[in-house]
């Protein structure tokens, strides 16, 4: 994993879709599941939905609290 990409996580936004605008740090659980059943995008966008699904399978999202700014 790459360290950037928590950052990116809280400064990034869903480009596409319901939840488009919002940040990828504040997708709901079952949006990140859906993904993770039908297959994330390809490259990084995929990458950044994939590490933000274990953060919130594993409940780790207050790893994030301290980048947010």
């Amino acid at each position: 994993m790459d360290p950037r990409h928590l950052q990116l996580l809280v400064t990034r936004e869903m480009p596409f879709g319901k939840y488009k605008g919002r940040l990828l740090a504040d997708l709901p659980g079952h949006y990140l599941g859906w993904f993770a059943r039908e297959g994330f995008p390809k490259g990084e966008l995929g990458q950044l939905l994939a590490l933000m699904y274990e953060l919130d399978h594993n409940a780790l999202r207050h790893l994030l609290d301290p980048l947010r700014r």
